[in-house]
């Protein structure tokens, strides 16, 4: 986004004036700037109608008083074009293109609309195929359509790739403070990132929503994700749409342990955006951050008024591994003193029912638990429906007692309810005036309150241990395989240990075993096998002459069978090593779109058996490296397992990050190198079997306008 079009954005947001151009649509967005409150002149434009909106139409956008901040366009494509070239010489700010017929794979009308864009201009272009933008702080709406909305003066800024799950979002029964919605369309000149470069820095923005159907340009998304985090506005992300990585450019294991989705989610986790997998978690995620804030750390107390509430608390967070630590001694010994005697000290706290809606009963027992240090404390409650009133005033007494005791402990509150809908709109609004989220659900509360202390965490942990900078690959069209020899050989030579070996022909091969000592590993070398157990070019624990003769026989024979052409007199022998404690899989590759990215998995036969694997994007420091070996299932074998040594940890990623620092080097040249198993010792790490895939034709990565 260049400057010019940066400044023209900020007039879009805006606006002093708005133009509206079009018939039916048109008129519609007239009435939302009505209804929002809107204070700056509206210019309809139709050259067939006298008004629009009761207001009097120019017959053309050349007729308008001035360039215009603002124009809401909804004629159709070829008009479309025309009018915002007329515009784009007046010097207008932008245009929200409501125009459809510009399909979402950049075409129209089976042409290229390459035609929009070059018209364009310096202009911020909403769409095309979009619903438009709302500015709830200002009151504007450049929206076809009847919209609701919540803003208390600050909110979330939420961007979708859905115009009607924008217009869903408006309409959401949940109090979600709101400070923008964009409809971003089908982006053909602002993408989401353009938008969260400029929103974010924005006071009254307190966080941002994405829904995300696919990212065109990932490493400028990466640039203003890290501004935004850097000014302490969390990302929320809803990603939708999931597919495995083709396989077209690799053969190795790794296509079904990482597919899009893995790197979508390692992004975000490299950026510190919070993912969710659904729009309620997203919005309720929203809400507790705009009006609570970001807690410390992830120790929460609870308050019920039943058993069975407080049961439903401990027993999720227990799943999410969200923390309810218990009384201290002496906090539980004031507690005893304060409550009933039918009550259970613990945490979640089920204060029970003898002393509800009793303010000078219920608040001491708030004052005496939050008297233990927490991060966040939660209250359960379930309001009556509107005419069932008779009992209201007690759950606004123990709101209060709540509110009160959680502001004098400096404690951040949330309140939620059992069932999503139970808390009535003017509850809401009393709670967000009170700086108290009204959370809705226990598993939706529960879920955006972990996942806020996990950005609150991930912020410092991205901003002190992980790159600013990808490292982006130009696309590659064909690749093909090396030998393994060739490719330990380099691998050598890059610093990671290989076992003893030598490269022989099938007469040479016991030989070279007896020069290297029994027992030993034969394998096939051939250019063309990817895996050679399936096919059996592969024989361990050879353990004399005559069995290294024999195998080299019943190879090319079983070799044979699978494919003649697969058949070489290239053996490599290897001095077998022995059992180690773990095995690793280790995965470099470079990909078009993410970069250069990384997957560690468990190794050798688990590979397939239990799919236990950890997405990277790289370039990763050794924290995240360390981080991401902790969060596999084999992290018990190598931080010693049932009395056995553990590994050294920092020797293992030293050799990761050799790998990855060639990889990197070498990323015009490598497309791949699986190392499958890595043998990890007490003090060593081992090559065992590497596939390495070269690139025969990279082509320059496409560079959208």
């Amino acid at each position: 986004m260049t400057p010019i079009r940066r400044q023209n954005l900020q007039r879009l947001l805006k606006p002093r004036h708005v133009a509206v151009i079009g018939g039916r649509d048109a008129e519609a967005a007239i009435h939302s700037c009505k209804r929002i409150g809107f204070e700056g002149p509206i210019w309809p434009v139709n050259p067939k109608r006298d008004t629009l909106g009761d207001i009097p139409c120019f017959s053309s956008v050349d007729e308008l008083p001035q360039a215009p901040d603002a124009v809401f366009l909804a004629v159709p494509p070829k008009p479309a074009i025309d009018t915002v070239a007329q515009l784009a010489q007046q010097g207008a700010g932008g245009v929200v293109c409501y125009t459809a017929g510009f399909s979402a794979d950049g075409k129209q009308g089976g042409k290229a609309d390459q035609p929009l864009v070059d018209v364009v201009g310096d202009m911020a272009l909403v769409g095309p195929n979009c619903y438009g933008l709302i500015n709830y702080i200002d009151r504007v709406a450049l929206w076809p359509f009847a919209h609701g909305g919540f803003c208390p003066g600050f909110g979330a800024a939420i961007i979708t790739q859905s115009g009607m799950l924008s217009s869903d979002i408006t309409m959401n029964q949940r109090s979600v403070p709101l400070a923008y919605m964009v409809s971003a369309g089908n982006q053909s000149v602002l993408r989401l990132e353009d938008y969260i470069d400029v929103l974010c820095e924005r006071d009254e923005v307190k966080a941002i929503g994405l829904h995300i159907e696919g990212l065109q340009d990932i490493e400028s998304f990466s640039r203003v994700a890290r501004k935004a985090l850097e000014l302490s506005k969390p990302i929320v992300a809803l990603k939708t749409g999931t597919s495995t990585i083709g396989s077209r450019l690799t053969i190795s294991h790794t296509g079904s342990l990482s597919g899009t989705n893995e790197l979508y989610l390692a992004l975000f986790e490299r950026l510190g955006i919070i993912s969710v997998t659904n729009p309620a978690q997203m919005l309720e995620t929203l809400k507790f951050i705009c009006v609570t804030g970001i807690p410390q750390g992830n120790r929460m107390i609870g308050f019920t008024c039943s058993g069975g509430s407080a049961t439903m608390l401990a027993d999720y967070a227990e799943k999410i591994d969200l923390e309810f630590p218990q009384p201290s001694s002496h906090v539980a010994a004031d507690l005893v003193k304060k409550l009933p005697v039918i009550a259970d000290v613990s945490n979640p706290l089920d204060y029970t029912t003898p002393i509800w809606g009793i303010p000078e009963k219920v608040r001491p027992v708030f004052e005496a638990a939050l008297a233990d240090s927490y991060d966040v404390a939660l209250i359960v409650q379930d309001f009556p429906l509107p005419g069932l009133d008779d009992s209201k005033a007690f759950y606004l007494n123990d709101l209060q007692s709540f509110i009160q005791a959680t502001s004098k402990a400096s404690l951040l509150g949330a309140v939620c309810s059992t069932l999503p809908e139970n808390i009535d709109e003017q509850t809401r609004k009393f709670l967000i005036a009170h700086k108290v989220a009204p959370l809705q659900g226990i598993h939706e509360a529960l879920t955006a309150i972990n996942a806020t202390a996990w950005y609150g965490r991930q912020q410092a942990f991205v901003l002190n241990n992980v790159s600013a900078e990808l490292v982006m690959v130009d696309r590659c069209d064909e690749v093909y395989q090396n030998d393994e020899w060739n490719s330990k050989v380099e691998l050598e030579a890059a610093g990671l240990k290989i076992p003893e070996g030598r490269l022989v022909d099938g007469m040479n091969a016991a030989g070279a075993a007896q020069e290297l000592g029994f027992p030993v590993v034969l394998k096939m070398n051939c250019h063309k096998i990817a895996h050679k157990t399936e096919i059996g070019a592969v024989c361990l624990g050879l353990r004399n002459v005559r069995e290294v003769h024999k195998a080299v026989r019943t190879m090319r024979a079983d070799v044979a069978r699978t494919n003649p052409e697969l058949v070489t007199d290239a053996f490599l022998v290897e001095r077998m090593i022995h059992k180690p404690l773990a095995e690793l899989m280790v995965d470099v590759r470079t990909d078009s779109q993410f970069g250069l990215v990384m997957i560690l998995s468990s190794g050798g036969a688990l590979i397939e058996l239990i799919a236990d694997a950890v997405t990277l994007i790289l370039p990763a420091s050794d924290a995240e490296i360390l981080l991401a070996l902790e969060k596999l299932k084999i992290s018990h074998l190598l931080n010693g397992f049932r009395g056995s040594a553990a590994v050294n940890k920092h020797k293992l990623t030293e050799t990761i990050q050799r790998l990855a620092n060639y990889v990197k080097a070498n990323k015009n040249r490598i497309a791949e190198i699986e190392i499958n198993p890595l043998f990890v010792f007490t003090d060593d790490v081992y090559v065992v079997d590497v596939l390495m895939q070269l690139r025969r034709h990279a082509v320059d990565k496409a560079i959208s306008a």
